[in-house]
């Protein structure tokens, strides 16, 4: 996309904001065209440049917005551009989306959210000849746009279709529509606490939810809330945290994480106890993990490895979070619907198969499997248990009982599994509802 969005150079010349705008352009390229994830961008563009906090903050709200409401957006500028967005100019399309996401979503005074996609697009080689375009649809859209806006049925437009077929074939029409609706609102802050929920809830100005997790509206950066830096909590959905907990009191017992990286689990467990080894093929992902324990003041082995080759002796429970689809996490990762396919489900099951099999093998008779993933999606969760307890004897269920979730029976299935949808957890604030899709099941090697 051209011009590096930290430089000083750029910053000295640019009218406020610019920079920011075109930092978003960027962001959203990646993920558009070249398939990359957000958050890998978003570091990529932040290390090393001299953003202030607020701006850090715009850049990730701009850029989420535009992909949390991109299939309404389209659906707006398709209205105005009767060839589609200019195939040579693909500055252009990000322009445009972040202009009337400023307009319709975004506490930015119109005039301010035209003039900057049309300089973003003045400034570019390639786009330049399309400024009066972009300033045309815009003005018309800071006129028009709330009424064609409120005519769209924005939950469907914002899912992929073969996304929302799926929910409505798993789920029912209702709650595929509740999924897709709670997708549309930014997600909470949730924090897992070493201990005394209540009193970190009452001091960062959130709530207990019934599982333990502290939940609180974000604002600013997570690194300047109390309790960050003496390493009191960490940051963790909710029902992200809920499969450590279903291994009960694990204090003294020897337990393998295997996929453990970023460590949020590996953290739980260990500051129940646990004698945790951490297992992760990423050596990036597994120094973050590290970093995490260091400032958590909490230890567990670290191991770089494949986790469907990786052996040791036998422990005595293995949790396995398995690489999925993702598609239960859009609240907090927007991108996953533009950036995932329905044919990547069949790659995805079978290495979860391979890490389920070897978490078997990795377990003790008499010892505690848990295989969870943050997948909406039938194949990466119940069956792919269902298909392990078909061929392998040796292996049962153990039920999940409410306790073991906070009381909130909700979210159990009939076969007594965890599957949570992020519209569970009502709140009258959507801000304030709702958790990651998770599913998860408890095992007992006989």
């Amino acid at each position: 996309m051209g011009l590096n969005p930290g430089s000083r150079k750029a910053a000295e010349a640019d009218p406020p904001g610019l920079a920011v705008r075109r930092a978003a352009a960027q962001v959203l390229d990646g993920v558009l065209r070249r398939s990359r994830p957000l958050d890998e961008q978003l570091e990529e563009v932040l290390h090393g440049n001299s953003f202030p906090d607020r701006d850090r903050a715009l850049l990730r709200r701009l850029a989420a917005t535009v992909l949390r409401r991109l299939g309404t957006l389209r659906q707006v500028l398709a209205t105005y551009l009767n060839s589609g967005f200019p195939a040579d100019a693909p500055r252009v399309e990000p322009a445009l989306l972040l202009g009337a996401a400023q307009i319709f979503w975004l506490e930015v005074p119109d005039h301010a959210a035209v003039d900057l996609s049309v300089r973003l697009v003045q400034e570019d080689r390639k786009a330049a000849r399309y400024a009066g375009l972009v300033n045309a649809v815009l003005r018309r859209i800071t006129r028009e746009g709330a009424t064609l806006l409120a005519a769209l049925d924005a939950v469907t437009l914002d899912t992929p279709g073969w996304l929302m077929d799926r929910w409505v074939a798993v789920y029912g029409a209702s709650r595929a529509r509740a999924i897709a609706r709670a997708n549309g609102a930014e997600a909470a802050l949730d924090l897992t606490v070493k201990s005394n929920p209540e009193m970190w809830a009452e001091r960062l100005g959130g709530s207990v939810l019934p599982s333990g997790s502290v939940r609180l509206l974000p604002h600013g950066a997570v690194s300047s809330l109390p309790g960050y830096t003496e390493g009191e909590w960490w940051v963790q959905d909710a029902a992200a945290a809920l499969p450590a907990r279903l291994l009960g009191d694990a204090r003294g017992l020897r337990v393998a994480d295997l996929c453990a990286a970023p460590g949020g689990k590996t953290a739980q467990l260990a500051n129940t106890g646990a004698q945790v080894t951490a297992v992760d093929r990423s050596e990036r992902r597994m120094a973050r993990l590290r970093q995490n324990l260091d400032r958590l003041g909490l230890t567990a082995e670290s191991v770089l490895a494949d986790a469907t080759e990786w052996q040791a002796e036998p422990f005595d429970a293995v949790l396995v979070d398995a690489p999925c689809s993702s598609t239960g996490t859009i609240r907090r990762h927007p991108d996953v619907p533009w950036l995932k396919r329905q044919e990547d489900l069949q790659k995805f099951t079978a290495l979860q198969r391979r890490l389920l099999d070897r978490a078997v093998g990795l377990t003790k008779p008499g010892g505690t499997i848990v295989y969870c993933t943050c997948s909406l999606e039938p194949e990466e969760g119940v069956e792919v248990v269902n298909a392990l307890l078909h061929r392998d004897p040796t292996v049962r269920r153990a039920p999940i009982t409410a306790d073991d979730v906070g009381g909130v029976s909700e979210l159990l299935t009939a076969d007594c599994d965890l599957r949570s949808l992020p519209c569970h957890l009502p709140h009258p604030d959507p801000h304030m509802s709702g958790l990651d899709g998770f599913y998860a099941a408890r095992l007992r090697r006989i």
